[in-house]
């Protein structure tokens, strides 16, 4: 097992920002999903602050402007702010400032928001970005004014072209798209780690229990959930709280991991049209009512559809699970 990351500064308080984070190097944008094309630019951001003797520090929005801007629109999000400083972390930045988006902040033009945070708040010596980066009020700031200002103000750009798989750009809304359709395995290539959802284990109908496939039933999951169907993945226990002072605010439990087949969506069989979340994990038999728990998908199996009787689901969920035990955990090995 590869060793845990070293801490990485989650910071919400920009007025807090130590000195030894600032002067440094910064890559600001949503970063939503940890995908490829933000590994590269995470890449060019350690290189910068190598260059410059700095820290790499990465600045994004909590919540995202759009959630403020146009919330009848706004897209479910890939990654809470908590995961994504985990995945970042991975990464090798040296710490996240999660600002708190407020109208004030959006309202600001490209030049008086190139003044307060990179210049004033973050003091920053380089910047880099995608080319795709707006910035400031109505994304009035475009990759040809951020150019102007840094050359102005003495301060490096360094503009990373994008990622392209399949010949085709990685972005949050390309594997937003392939979740809500349930194409997980296609997202894993795109993605640093597979699609993680987190939620608590609540009560639910014991049916599964009742059939010998005991599941966990998941609530309050922030994130986008797949499209329905049944998948293959693996599901383990969080130690702490969200939030919590551990790098991320929580701290996975390898040795409390099991595979697991997972079912989104309603349960046909017995009448079911609720939406839910329920995963068998294979081999565990700890109690985990109010639990959290970290699911994460890795391939899909099959359609969620009604069964003749109890014993034909039966069949299949010892299928389901066979197949999951037969699933290539780590996709994304060998990029």
């Amino acid at each position: 097992m590869a060793p845990p990351p070293p801490p990485v500064k989650l910071i919400r308080d920009i007025r807090s920002l130590p000195e030894t984070l600032r002067h440094g190097a910064v890559a600001i944008g949503n970063f939503d999903g940890v995908h490829r094309g933000h590994a590269r630019i995470v890449e060019r951001l350690r290189n910068m602050a190598q260059r410059i003797c700095g820290a790499a520090v990465v600045f994004t929005f909590d919540p995202p402007p759009a959630a403020l801007l146009r919330p009848e629109k706004a897209p479910p999000p890939l990654t809470t702010i908590e995961r994504k400083v985990e995945l970042l972390a991975e990464l090798g930045v040296d710490a996240v400032i999660a600002y708190p988006t407020n109208l004030d902040l959006l309202q600001l033009s490209p030049q008086e928001f190139f003044a307060k945070i990179v210049q004033s708040d973050l003091a920053a010596q380089a910047l880099v970005e995608g080319t795709n980066f707006f910035f400031g009020h109505d994304r009035a700031g475009t990759i040809e004014v951020l150019r102007g200002l840094t050359t102005e103000a003495g301060i490096q750009l360094h503009v990373v072209e994008p990622l392209l798989v399949d010949g085709e750009p990685v972005s949050s809304s390309r594997v937003r798209r392939l979740i809500a359709a349930g194409d997980v395995s296609a997202a894993c290539r795109l993605l640093t780690q597979p699609y993680r959802i987190c939620g608590t284990v609540v009560e639910g109908a014991r049916r599964g229990a009742a059939i010998g496939f005991p599941t966990a039933n998941l609530g309050g999951v922030a994130t986008l959930l797949p499209g329905q169907g049944v998948y293959a993945g693996r599901a383990q226990i969080i130690e702490g709280e969200p939030g919590a002072s551990a790098p991320g605010g929580v701290t996975e439990s390898e040795n409390r991991a099991w595979p697991a087949a997972i079912n989104v969506g309603p349960n046909p069989t017995f009448g079911e049209d609720e939406s839910k979340v329920e995963a068998h994990l294979i081999g565990c038999t700890e109690p985990l009512y109010g639990t959290l728990l970290a699911v994460d998908f890795v391939a899909r199996l099959r359609d969620i559809h009604p069964f003749d009787n109890v014993e034909a689901l039966k069949a299949q969920l010892a299928r389901d699970i066979a197949e999951v035990k037969t699933t290539e955990w780590n996709q994304t090995e060998g990029r």
